[in-house]
């Protein structure tokens, strides 16, 4: 809940009547509920509004510092490339790059695909 408070407003809320970005925090907060030493988020950011495609973004930085493992699998390469310690680009279901966030962020090829640079 001190993650998520907008959850402790919506606590007596049936989740299948929560936005699409509520039922996120709601999936998110239920999985931490059992401490795993890895979470694996697979498109978090589909279908959200920005706000909350940020917000998602932020809440995976903080599980990231408290020390957990992420596998995070997402189209939106800004938010993922920001988050990643490590990074695969995949084409077609093969790995054909791959280095620290940063490193794919930088890559000429990354930011006129991927970043719209």
């Amino acid at each position: 809940m001190d993650m998520f408070p907008i959850l402790r407003e919506r606590a007596h809320q049936p989740a299948g009547t929560l936005s699409g970005g509520e039922q996120e925090m709601l999936a998110i907060a239920r999985a931490l509920m059992a401490r795993p030493r890895l979470c694996i988020f697979d498109e978090p950011s589909l279908g959200l509004a920005p706000r909350i495609v940020a917000e998602v973004g932020e809440t995976i930085a903080r599980i990231k510092a408290m020390g957990k493992t992420i596998l995070l699998v997402e189209q939106n390469s800004s938010m993922a490339l920001r988050l990643a310690d490590r990074a695969c680009l995949f084409e077609a279901g093969e790995i054909v790059l791959s280095g620290s966030g940063e490193e794919l962020q930088a890559h000429p090829e990354v930011a006129r695909a991927y970043l719209g640079h």
